[in-house]
């Protein structure tokens, strides 16, 4: 009898102590979390005047432009063209006349694009806006036309080797009510010539279809 009240105490022994050290593994992990929430309140507080200087000399940095954008610069200008339309690549492609005025905007920290055409026998109106994100370190565009109610959005970079800016993005496809990719190139000849082309995803919506291209050249004064 005495040996089973001796087990059942060392039992109830057992599980107590393993409890009270289960309650203090709890209590650590309450105040580690605990202070690593106090850690991260210091940290979200507001910056001293150091950190404040060096954000600030980031931001500055941010907003004065660079190397890219001297190279965007030397598009500004009045561009005009004979682009090829395609609506089936196994058919001929339409051709129409194509002009395109670039402006430099905010202190050459964007382009402005304003680029008139037809398209489908209809008249063309297009607004493009351009920038270089040094912070991302790509290239970065919007497009908006008088042919859709969408905003198209891309992304990219510019190859030294090939002298080709490659952008990247998608578009609303009403035809095919879904977003869909779109991909542009822009080839530099010259200084005073590029051939721009654009690519999207074709009639059965898998494989990759031109759908326009065109050589502008610079409008000489």
């Amino acid at each position: 009898m005495k040996q089973k009240l001796f087990v059942l105490f060392a039992a109830a022994f057992l599980l107590t102590a393993c409890n009270n050290e289960k309650i203090q593994d709890e209590e650590k992990d309450s105040q580690k979390e605990e202070s690593k929430d106090s850690t991260v309140a210091e940290m979200s507080g507001p910056p001293d005047s150091t950190q404040q200087a060096e954000m600030m000399k980031k931001w500055q940095d941010f907003m004065t432009p660079g190397d890219m954008h001297k190279e965007m610069a030397k598009q500004v200008g009045t561009w005009e063209g004979e682009v090829s339309q395609w609506m089936d690549p196994s058919a001929p492609p339409t051709k129409a006349m194509a002009k395109s005025v670039t402006t430099s905007a905010m202190n050459g920290l964007y382009l402005m694009d304003d680029y008139t055409s037809t398209m489908m026998g209809q008249p063309m109106m297009g607004h493009a806006i351009m920038g270089y994100d040094k912070m991302r370190n790509l290239f970065v565009s919007s497009w908006i036309d008088n042919l859709g109610s969408g905003i198209v959005q891309m992304e990219g970079t510019y190859d030294e080797a090939t002298k080709t800016l490659n952008m990247k993005g998608r578009q609303s496809d009403p035809g095919m009510g879904k977003q869909t990719d779109i991909r542009q190139e822009q080839k530099w000849i010259d200084n005073d010539t590029y051939v721009m082309a654009m690519y999207g995803t074709g009639h059965d919506g898998k494989t990759e279809q031109k759908f326009m291209e065109g050589t502008f050249k610079r409008v000489k004064k």
